[in-house]
């Protein structure tokens, strides 16, 4: 099984908005074929908390244009990992020391990668 077309599109919109707050090391990660629960991660760091609430309201004001809501957001108080559910994806957007300790990449390397733009001038931002 693979991401559904919606999933990628909503990945690839997530990344460009991540970047466009200068988002660090951005991956899309296909987990469909492992959850149930959704199709793709997109995983996204920042060196500090201000800038990971940036990427986090600039990724939700993307979607939100696309028709998506995240149905669960966690950890925005903190600011040091937040996750946002958005059903067809989940975007981990995390302080760049969390990122290293818990390398979700490592734990997820047997799902292909999600093909994202390497900036904010792609898919998804009405452009």
């Amino acid at each position: 099984m693979s991401a559904t077309p919606r999933a990628v599109e909503l990945a690839q919109a997530a990344a460009a908005a991540a970047h466009d707050k200068l988002a660090h090391d951005v991956v899309g990660l296909d987990v469909s074929g492992q959850l149930a629960l959704t199709d793709v991660f997109v995983i996204a760091s920042a060196p500090n908390e201000r800038q990971v609430g940036a990427i986090v309201d600039a990724v939700e004001e993307r979607l939100q244009t696309l028709g998506s809501k995240p149905l669960r957001r966690e950890g925005q108080r903190e600011g040091r990992w937040v996750l946002l559910d958005f059903g067809d994806i989940v975007v981990h957007v995390m302080h760049s020391e969390d990122r290293e300790f818990y390398d979700l990449e490592r734990l997820w390397k047997d799902c292909p990668p999600v093909v994202l733009p390497e900036d904010g001038a792609a898919v998804g931002d009405g452009a």
